[in-house]
This record gives structure tokens, C-alpha cells and sequence, in this order.
């Protein structure tokens, strides 16, 4: 299988689900180390790209579920870093079980077929 046909889609409304998890496990995050993280961890490559992850950020801050701040970066640049916040572990949480009763009704669906 070529890494065209490995690549996944993202479902709407999952890009938040998987940054908010990135941020709950990982700690503050700049965007490009965001990126990296879910690229290293994935089993397929993710549809990944700068259009699609900044405005989910812009979008995740704007909703107060994340909160950005200026810092510098290890390699001494400037990156806004982006912090889960109460509001954010929330929308997580909310966000996970209503993840599990979907990924649950497909599995079920597959299996009657």
C-alpha cells in the first residue's frame, strides 16, 4: 500500500478531539510540536497540513478550550504554546465518550454486515 492510499482522513470534529488529547497528555505545545507528536504517533500518515491544524487552534482558543501564549522554543525561537484549559478538559471529556458511543454504533454496524 503506498503512503498515499496509508493516509487518513480526518472526521469532522475529530481534529479537536485528538489536539485536545495531544494537550491533556503532553503538556503546553506549540503548533509545530503538535503537528510532530500526532505524526510520530500515528500508524498512518494524517492529512496534516498548516491550513488544516492553525485554524483548529484558532478555533479550539477562541471556544476557551485552549490558551495561547508567547514563549520561546528550545531552539530559542518565538511560538505560541498552547495550554488545555478547565473549559478544554471539559469539551475533552465530553468529547471522548461521545467518540466511544460512535466508534461504538460503527463497530456494530460493521458486525451486521
Amino acid at each position: 500500500m503506498s503512503s498515499e492510499e496509508r493516509r487518513v482522513e480526518l472526521l469532522q470534529g475529530s481534529l479537536d478531539l485528538i489536539v485536545l488529547r495531544t494537550l491533556a497528555t503532553m503538556g503546553p505545545l506549540h503548533a509545530y510540536a503538535i503537528a510532530t507528536r500526532l505524526e510520530r504517533i500515528s500508524d498512518y500518515p494524517l492529512d496534516l497540513n498548516q491550513g488544516t491544524l492553525y485554524p483548529a487552534l484558532v478555533r479550539l482558543e477562541q471556544k476557551g478550550w485552549i490558551k495561547g501564549a508567547w514563549r520561546k522554543t528550545e531552539n530559542n525561537r518565538e511560538a505560541k504554546f498552547y495550554t488545555l484549559t478547565r473549559a478544554g478538559e471539559r469539551a475533552l471529556a465530553a468529547k471522548v465518550e461521545s467518540w466511544r458511543r460512535l466508534a461504538g454504533l460503527v463497530d456494530k454496524l460493521l458486525l451486521e454486515a
